[in-house]
């Protein structure tokens, strides 16, 4: 069965209330940036405002953190205050979880970013997203990991603690119920 990727014009005025909300609220995530100008392509572009949702409906709390003037888009990112709830005891990716052969986790980040249309944080991007509040500070969050040490069977992640951002890493097939992931969302 396919995932319906439309919302119904309740859901999506429901969305842009709760998003104009948070964007009003954390005016410092996003100076000189026009509410007006968000929402117009969040309506021209209604497949983001499903990943949206995706984002919301997990309790990743998305905002918008940074405006492109070269490709004229927003980039909206998970700034719920720890790793979204609705995202979380998740392995890395898929490799990851088929070779769990006991006690499998429900899903991976990587999965779960790909179905709800996002992209998960780069430590580059984590750690700015860290730049305008204090994230996961009693959990952590997957990062992108290179390819070098996913070949090897590891992966990263990354929190806050003593006021630091720190990147760790793990086995990707671990997974612990502190530990989510991040995204982003170009519209």
């Amino acid at each position: 069965m396919a995932i319906r990727k439309n919302l119904t014009t309740t859901q999506s005025e429901q969305l842009l209330s709760t998003l104009k909300a948070r964007f009003e609220q954390h005016m410092e995530r996003h100076p000189n940036i026009d509410w007006e100008n968000v929402q117009a392509k969040l309506e021209a572009n209604p497949e983001k405002l499903w990943s949206l949702h995706e984002m919301e409906r997990t309790e990743g709390e998305p905002d918008i953190v940074a405006y492109h003037y070269e490709t004229d888009t927003y980039t909206f990112m998970d700034c719920s205050p720890e790793s979204p709830k609705g995202r979380r005891s998740i392995c890395y990716d898929q490799e990851a979880l088929d070779a769990r052969k006991k006690n499998k986790p429900e899903d991976s980040a990587m999965n779960m970013a790909a179905s709800m249309g996002i992209e998960i944080l780069s430590e580059v991007e984590y750690r700015s997203l860290q730049l305008l509040g204090n994230f996961d500070l009693k959990t952590s969050s997957w990062v992108l990991t290179p390819p070098e040490i996913r070949k090897l069977g590891g992966a990263i992640f990354c929190d806050r603690r003593y006021d630091t951002v720190f990147m760790y890493h793990n086995g990707a097939d671990s997974y612990y119920s502190a530990r989510g992931f991040r995204g982003s969302l170009s519209v």
